[in-house]
């Protein structure tokens, strides 16, 4: 019996619904059964992949082969989730190099490719979209643009940078992409986005009021190198002795779709 995969229509409709959207990143095969199990709604093959398992500082090391072969491995087994494979930095400069390595990422098992930007991407997003390549877009901190915006820091705090970033999202929104991560953004700001859009917003460290969250899966596990992102939360820790990854992994569904994650405590004012 095949299952039915998750769909950009769904995602949408789920916005519309004012059903949370759950999203982790995955990187194999294990995790990514564990995770259809949990119940996550979208996997994301992230290039966060660089810092929690080669052990680089940045995502920047990061090449559109290591990207591939990671896709390739969560969509060997991937069931009914929807699949989201970042760009490694530099692999989508022009619009015919993104074009060219998302179709390799679509080829190793992608639904959509993910690119980090503003308005700066909309030729690249454009060229993807009427090639039939899905894309996801990416605001607030960008991991890729670290060392610009001088290190992971909360963007969007003043009121030039936050109309950028709700102009950035709409200017977007009506270039073709269909889902869109807020990283590092004030609660309200991160609000106004998700009002302002018709297609959904997941958030990371951009509160509560996000159509979806998502997580590096390594950091809600408590295995993050070196200090605990605010944003994130140890959820295997807080599960009963005994009860081990399934028990998390179903906790952060849980606490997503009924929106107790993320609290004041993890986002920020």
């Amino acid at each position: 019996m095949t299952t039915q995969r998750l769909t950009t229509a769904d995602l949408k409709q789920m916005k519309q619904r004012g059903e949370k959207i759950v999203v982790l990143t995955s990187y194999d095969a294990s995790f990514t059964i564990q995770l259809e199990k949990a119940g996550v709604d979208v996997l994301l093959v992230g290039d966060s992949l660089g810092m929690v398992l080669q052990g680089h500082d940045t995502t920047l090391p990061v090449t559109i082969d290591d990207m591939v072969y990671h896709t390739s491995m969560v969509s060997r087994v991937r069931q009914r989730a929807y699949l989201v494979s970042d760009f490694s930095y530099k692999s989508y400069e022009t619009p015919e190099q993104a074009l060219s390595n998302a179709q390799r990422l679509i080829a190793a098992g992608a639904d959509m490719v993910k690119l980090e930007g503003g308005n700066e991407m909309l030729a690249v997003i454009r060229h993807l979209v009427d090639n039939g390549i899905p894309v996801c877009g990416h605001l607030g901190l960008l991991p890729q643009s670290v060392e610009r915006l001088g290190g992971y820091k909360v963007q969007g705090r003043d009121e030039e940078d936050a109309q950028t970033i709700i102009d950035d999202a709409i200017s977007l929104t009506k270039a073709g992409i269909e889902l869109v991560v807020l990283e590092c953004i004030p609660m309200a700001l991160a609000t106004k986005v998700t009002a302002a859009i018709d297609i959904p917003t997941i958030g990371i460290g951009a509160g509560v009021q996000c159509d979806g969250q998502v997580l590096v899966v390594y950091d809600m596990l408590g295995l993050y190198p070196g200090k605990r992102p605010k944003f994130s939360k140890d959820f295997l820790l807080e599960q009963p002795e005994g009860k081990g990854l399934e028990a998390a992994f179903e906790a952060y569904v849980q606490q997503v779709k009924d929106g107790t994650f993320p609290d004041e405590l993890h986002s920020f004012k």
